[in-house]
Parts: structure tokens; C-alpha cells; sequence
């Protein structure tokens, strides 16, 4: 029996007129618009209708030459990837120090856990008396004979029989007591706290951590000065989208930044015009409209209409197959209605609109990758000079030894483009 959204019947008028195609001269309007405001010259966004969009050059331009930075429309760092690395959750720059991010892997490594992401920063905060009463250079050289009684078994970074450290060692890394060689060539921003105390989001600026707050995660953040209608319903939501599909916690971004600029947009409103005119039906759609208008410029259509079919899926399941992703999306939404629902956003939370949003992303977000600075360290000391690297090697071998064949893990995120969309 196929699943009935309550919202989509309550608020069909609504939903339409958000998913309404908006017109060519509406398009170019908006992005003409876009790049004015972001001060860039000689570029022009034009319709082709064989084509879609695309970005033109009116000039030329020199080589390396900067031709358009943009903030992309949401992004979110892959759950699986949180373990291997620690990064600003607005920008996605590496954060902490390269002893951080080290001792922070090899940590969670240790637990045997590799799809923990609630594990961040704070976890050092939980390390024991022992490892700030520890002889470091004790430690280092027992990690040094360690490693040289395991050579013989196991190759240089394999991932197979990777060489367990102290416990004393690895925290010592994440807490900042043990400086590694050569490390200070590789500066990483200290680590800003979530501004709501959720522990789990941490930035490289203040600046950062406040753009984040007042675009997206205060209405996701898990900690005590959340501003999400429930905070349990949240870790719900959170805890099925990290065991089924990611996917989910970006659409969740979205959606909160329309909540967010909605407000906003209210807020100014009831300021010019008055508590009166601002309350009415006509003028809330007015200005959810306004808030959604990112949204309209994409392509969008059902995720369970667009998404491919698996491979291990026989074309005559097909149907099938399709119902049990509806199905899926449902169940997020509901979680996610729990935990943020906005009466007077109410149409944001119709399964046509997730649907939409979520196969917005399905046809048009790219997958990035942030370099990890901790490759660029251990190719540093792998091109020093035989003295220089023979001495740093008897604390760095080991450890790469230990974080194994992957230690080079880059930092994998989800985005949707803004400009592009």
C-alpha cells in the first residue's frame, strides 16, 4: 500500500507553487543578479536549450587567474569519512594539528569502530593521569625497538598487521603533549567548539562557526543550546541517516536554511509593514517563496523517479524498488518533522518537497575531496636528508606503520553547487 504524506494533501497548493518551474527570463535574472553581487567580471551564466547551463567567458583570462568564488548551496562531510578526519564543518579545512589528526585516527582505530563519528576533539578530554606523567622519550624509544622486532613481519604500511602504539602515546598526540618532528611546518587553525556545545561540530574560525550557526546548524546542533524543536527526535534522524543514506542529513541542511532565512526574511517584513500584513496566508507563501528561491533554480525531480538502479537490482523489481526508496525517504522525513518542523514552513515538510530536494541532489551534487596535510607531512620527512630523516623516522615510522596502507585518507565531502544548481 503506497505511503500518504498528510502535508502533501494539506498544503497541495503550496507545494506547487514551490516546485513550479520558474520562467528562462526568471533564471537569467537570477543569475545575472548571483554574479553581481559576488563582484566577478567577464562571465555570464546563458541558457542553451539543448544543453542546460553553463558559465561563459565574456574575456580572456590569465593563467591561475581567479575567475569566481562562490559559497556552495549545503555540504556535508561524509559519515563514513568523519573517523579519518577532523575538519571544519562550515569550510572543511583540516583543523587541530597534525599530532591531532594522527592520535584522533589512531584512537578511533583502536576502538575497532570504524563507522563511529560521534567520537570528535572532545574525546581527548577523557584521557587518563598516565599520559601527561609520561617519560616521552621512554615512550618514543620503545616504539622505536617496537618497530624494528615487528619489521621482519609486516611491510611498511600495510594495513593487514598494522603495529599497535602505546595508549599513553596516542593520547599524548591528541592532547598536545607530544610535538612530532618537523610538524610545526604543517600549521593547522585551532579547533573552534560548536557555539551550541553539541561536541560534534568543530570549526577552524569563530567566523566560520557563526556563518554555520545562523545558516544551517542551529536548528541541527544536538547540544544544549540547540534551537531544534527536539533534540531527541534530532539524534533520531541523525542516528537513520548515518545507517542508511547521508543524502538525508544534506537535504536536512537545506531545509534548514530555508527555515532559517524564512524567519528572517518575517523578521524584516514585520518590521516595514507591520504585524498585520505579515501574517497573512498570502504574504507567508510570499516570503517562503523568496527563502526557496535557491531551490528553484535547480533541476529537480523525485529521487525515487530519478535514482539509477543498483546493479544487483533486476529491471523487473524495478517497481519495487522504487517504492521501498519512497518508503525510506518517508521515514527520514517523519524523523526530521519531529525533531525541526516550522508551522508556517509547513509545505517544506511534503514528501514531494524532500523527494525534490533529494533528487536535486541526486542529479546535480559533485563529490570533493580535501588534500590531507597529513600525506604532505610524511612526504616531508620522506625527502629530508639521510641524517635528518633517519632521526625523525624513529617516531614517525612507527606511527605510520600503524595508521596503515590508508593513512593518506583525504577529507570526502557531499556538496550541492550554488552557482550551478
Amino acid at each position: 500500500m503506497e505511503i500518504v504524506c498528510p502535508i502533501d494533501e494539506k498544503c497541495a497548493s503550496e507545494v506547487s507553487c514551490l516546485l513550479r518551474p520558474p520562467s528562462p527570463l526568471q533564471v537569467q535574472e537570477y543569475f545575472d543578479q548571483l554574479i553581481s553581487t559576488r563582484n566577478c567580471h567577464g562571465i555570464k551564466v546563458k541558457q542553451i536549450s539543448e544543453r542546460g547551463k553553463g558559465v561563459y567567458a565574456g574575456m580572456d583570462f590569465q593563467e591561475e587567474e581567479l575567475v569566481l568564488k562562490d559559497q556552495m548551496l549545503a555540504g556535508i562531510q561524509h559519515s563514513s569519512n568523519k573517523m579519518d578526519c577532523l575538519v571544519c564543518s562550515f569550510c572543511f579545512r583540516f583543523i587541530g594539528s597534525i599530532e591531532l589528526q594522527i592520535g584522533r585516527r589512531l584512537y578511533l582505530q583502536s576502538l575497532g569502530d570504524s563507522a563511529n563519528d560521534k567520537c570528535h576533539m572532545g574525546s581527548s578530554s577523557h584521557t587518563s593521569e598516565d599520559c601527561y606523567n609520561t617519560d616521552l622519550s621512554d615512550m618514543e624509544d620503545d616504539i622505536y625497538m617496537k618497530n624494528h622486532e615487528d619489521y621482519g613481519n609486516c611491510a611498511p604500511g600495510s594495513s593487514k598487521d598494522n603495529i599497535s602504539l602505546p595508549q599513553g602515546f596516542i593520547e599524548s598526540l591528541m592532547n598536545g603533549e607530544l610535538e612530532l618532528p618537523f610538524s610545526d611546518k604543517f600549521p593547522l587553525p585551532s579547533t573552534i567548539p560548536c557555539p551550541g556545545d553539541c561536541g560534534e561540530a568543530y570549526y577552524c574560525s569563530k567566523s566560520c562557526a557563526e556563518a554555520d550557526w545562523e545558516l544551517f546548524h542551529s536548528l541541527l546542533c544536538t547540544g544544549e543550546r540547540s534551537k531544534a524543536l527536539s533534540r531527541a527526535a534530532l539524534l533520531k534522524f541523525i542516528e537513520h541517516a548515518n545507517g542508511t543514506n547521508d543524502i538525508f542529513l544534506l537535504a536536512a541542511k537545506v531545509i534548514c536554511s530555508i527555515i532559517l532565512r524564512h524567519r528572517k526574511l518575517k523578521a524584516a517584513h514585520l518590521e516595514e509593514q507591520g504585524k498585520t500584513n505579515a501574517n497573512s496566508k498570502s504574504s507567508n507563501l510570499s516570503l517562503l517563496l523568496e527563502a526557496w528561491k535557491p531551490i528553484t533554480i535547480g533541476y529537480k525531480r523525485r529521487w525515487w523517479d530519478c535514482i539509477a538502479l543498483p546493479d544487483d537490482v533486476d529491471s523487473s523489481d524495478e517497481a519495487s524498488f522504487r517504492m521501498k526508496i519512497r518508503e525510506l525517504a518517508f521515514t527520514s522525513l517523519q524523523l526530521l518533522k519531529a525533531a525541526i518542523f516550522d508551522s508556517e514552513c509547513e509545505p517544506l515538510f511534503s514528501l514531494e518537497i524532500y523527494g525534490h530536494i533529494i533528487g536535486m541532489f541526486e542529479l546535480n551534487n559533485l563529490d570533493l575531496v580535501v588534500a590531507s596535510p597529513v600525506e604532505d607531512y610524511f612526504l616531508y620527512i620522506d625527502d629530508l636528508l639521510h641524517g635528518e630523516k633517519k632521526e625523525a623516522e624513529k617516531i614517525t615510522r612507527p606511527i605510520l606503520d600503524a595508521l596503515g596502507d590508508d593513512y593518506s585518507i583525504c577529507c570526502q565531502e557531499l556538496y550541492e553547487p550554488f552557482l550551478l544548481s
